[in-house]
């Protein structure tokens, strides 16, 4: 693919981990492993995954002035992300406390700490006019969110909005949203409606959410997604993995979704490309680390074709 630009608006969080046998369940003490920690957040993490996989990307985002901080600025520096819009501010850097299932699901509690910071006011215009598309999520300020969906559209560029975590959105974010992407219960939450089971209900919830959305993705972990749209509709299988470790599939697919689009792919070679991200991120540990190159999606893509 030829590389695209991709203009990323979200969250930077140190991810600390550890993995257990089981989740616990509500008042229960469980022993776990040795604490890990990993440089994540939804918005971070998928600029990290549209850099790796080609993507010229540039972030926008708040960092506390801390060891955390620093570690995670430094951290997007050295995969290339431009990152003069990241700033430090008087609050914490954000931090993910995640647990890990022998099974490869993870349980997440976020402190959003400086992503609660950046405000509307905050958002340069100018990055945005050189961007093909924007990619927002919201563990950031809603209102923020919307500010930038309103000058990803004002300026021209395809503006890709990760609804998670789930929560209702109004009306004048769609409007300004061109491909939404959303897991099973996202959709639920968006929709106001009762979670979809299986493939054909999640259709029929993307078909409704497309009404007020041009492009609805709504993927299914290892079963897959379907999508809708003015342009048609369709199902794309998972590629077959073992799973080790969730953390960022969802973060990768979203950057490979974007990065593909971004250099002009059709957005179901997009979504086969953003699907291959997901598979490979979930075989391996951690956020970021997990994310994978540009030549192993080709490898899995290709492997499929053949």
């Amino acid at each position: 693919m030829e590389p695209g630009s991709v203009l990323v608006v979200g969250s930077l969080n140190m991810d600390l981990v550890v993995a257990v046998e089981r989740h616990p369940k509500p008042g229960e003490t469980v022993i776990g492993g040795d604490l890990q920690r990993f440089p994540g957040g939804k918005g971070a993490n998928q600029a990290v995954a549209a850099a790796r996989l080609g993507a010229r990307v540039r972030m926008v985002g708040r960092v506390g002035a801390d060891a955390y901080g620093a570690e995670l600025k430094r951290g997007l520096e050295a995969e290339g992300i431009e990152t003069t819009e990241v700033a430090e501010v008087e609050a914490p850097t954000g931090v993910a406390l995640i647990s890990v299932s022998a099974g490869g699901q993870n349980a997440i509690v976020v402190s959003p700490g400086a992503n609660a910071r950046l405000r509307p006011e905050d958002l340069n215009p100018e990055p945005f006019a050189e961007a093909g598309v924007v990619v927002l999520q919201l563990e950031t300020p809603l209102e923020t969110v919307r500010r930038a969906a309103e000058l990803g559209r004002a300026a021209g560029a395809r503006v890709l909005l990760n609804a998670a975590p789930a929560q209702a959105l109004p009306d004048d974010l769609l409007a300004v949203t061109d491909v939404l992407v959303v897991n099973e219960f996202e959709a639920a939450r968006v929709a106001g409606a009762d979670e979809p089971e299986g493939p054909d209900a999640a259709l029929a919830l993307a078909r409704e959410l497309a009404r007020r959305v041009p492009v609805v993705v709504v993927t299914l972990g290892g079963r897959g997604l379907v999508w809708a749209g003015a342009g048609g509709e369709g199902v794309r299988p998972a590629f077959a993995v073992e799973p080790v470790d969730t953390t960022a599939a969802g973060d990768a697919f979203v950057g490979g979704l974007a990065a593909a689009l971004a250099a002009g792919e059709p957005l179901e070679r997009a979504l086969d490309y953003g699907s291959a991200a997901g598979a490979l991120a979930a075989t391996r540990p951690g956020a970021q680390p997990s994310l994978p190159a540009a030549d192993e999606v080709a490898a899995l893509l290709g492997g499929r074709a053949g």
